[in-house]
């Protein structure tokens, strides 16, 4: 079952496109790696699947049940966002506000948020200074946060950004496990660790182009082989 489809976009901005004949689906339990070169549009592509720009050709559809607002977002984590100063059961429940209309969040919002932090291992943490936490527990956190999103899908961008090896292992095989559970995965990286071990579809960015399909395939493509030559993998 389909849960995005996009066909023959042309992304950018200001009438400007970056990518053009951009054709892709994202299938119910696909492990998506969307990798590339720098500049050659992969925040573009966040941005207009999350709705926060539009493209300049063509629409994506978000089909299967899944709503729009109901891609739970990992963003890339700035200075200023690890060291805001909320609580880590504030910062979790935040993850409800796409989709919340009322002034306050509901018992089983609160419910939910202590589940998900349960299953990151972090529900002794609920009312700790989200600042405080290492770089590893906060990665935790927003993650449970992008959960409290959906039940279909999660996106992430460079989330192990920063993160030492072991802090990297330790969340990559929770996104593992959420996959091999049924959620979703479409991720932004540069490691080459997802796209070797976990994923099942890669999606290539560069300035000539786009590549789209499954790893097995990449592998014997022009971009696959020079993401490999980069990454010191070649096969």
């Amino acid at each position: 079952m389909i849960l995005i489809h996009g066909e023959d976009l042309t992304l950018g901005y200001e009438g400007q496109g970056i990518i053009s004949g951009l054709s892709f689906s994202v299938s119910d339990g696909d492990y998506l790696c969307i990798v590339g070169e720098n500049g050659s549009g992969k925040s573009t592509f966040v941005k207009t699947v999350l709705g926060l720009v539009e493209p300049l050709k063509g629409r994506i559809e978000y089909c299967g049940g899944l709503k729009r607002t109901e891609i739970g977002y990992f963003p890339q984590v700035s200075g200023i966002q690890r060291d805001f100063p909320s609580s880590v059961m504030e910062v979790v429940l935040s993850g409800c506000l796409n989709r919340h209309r009322a002034l306050f969040y509901t018992k089983a919002e609160k419910k939910r948020a202590s589940e998900e932090l349960e299953r990151m291992g972090m529900s002794g943490y609920a009312s700790v200074s989200f600042q405080e936490l290492s770089g590893g527990q906060q990665q935790r956190v927003l993650l449970a946060r992008a959960l409290m999103a959906t039940e279909k899908l999660i996106f992430l961008d460079e989330p192990v950004a920063n993160l030492d090896v072991k802090t990297t292992s330790e969340l990559y095989g929770i996104l593992r496990n959420l996959n091999a559970s049924g959620i979703t995965i479409m991720m932004v990286t540069h490691d080459i660790h997802p796209v070797l071990h976990d994923a099942r579809t890669i999606l290539h960015f560069s300035h000539n182009g786009y590549f789209f399909g499954p790893k097995e395939k990449y592998f014997h493509s022009d971009a696959g082989k020079t993401f490999m030559k980069e990454a010191g993998h070649d096969k």
